[in-house]
């Protein structure tokens, strides 16, 4: 029980959590102002748990508060935040680029499937398609990250 209290007390494990929650938060805040779609408690929870892409990066405020959370404990030049910054990076550019192949992919596959199970009496289904993210959704993420390590590891 004691190593779980040191787990929930340390500041680089609640700065991660925290900004992966708040990314959740804010881009669900965003999807109700522009949509007002998610009109249950069941499609808020699915929305704050689940959604993938948009307004800012999880991936990104996630990595970067978890590297900048090292620095501040670690120091910025030791090897575990070297480490943690090479993997920011990796992730990030993930979240650019490969994620938003895969879901460019994704959207050809649904515009080919009806046509594919007409044609081969086949009952593929709609795959899901993951959301990239745009340069600013990154940048800001990364940005909110930043902030809540700095005031987790500071305060």
């Amino acid at each position: 029980m004691e190593t779980l209290a040191t787990l929930v007390s340390n500041p680089i494990f609640l700065s991660t959590v925290f900004a992966w929650f708040s990314a959740q938060f804010i881009k669900t805040l965003i999807a109700l102002v522009r949509s007002r779609a998610l009109t249950n408690k069941r499609d808020l929870l699915m929305s704050m748990v689940w959604t993938t892409g948009g307004m800012p990066s999880s991936h990104s405020a996630v990595v970067s508060a978890l590297t900048t959370a090292v620095g501040f404990k670690v120091g910025f030049d030791s090897p575990l935040f070297l480490t943690a910054l090479c993997f920011s990076g990796l992730a990030m550019r993930d979240a650019l680029g490969v994620r938003q192949a895969a879901g460019l992919q994704a959207r050809m596959l649904n515009q080919i499937i009806p046509d594919l199970n007409l044609k081969l009496g086949t009952a593929y289904k709609q795959v899901k398609e993951i959301h990239g993210h745009q340069g600013p959704e990154v940048i800001v993420g990364m940005l909110l990250g930043i902030f809540l390590a700095a005031a987790f590891c500071n305060l």
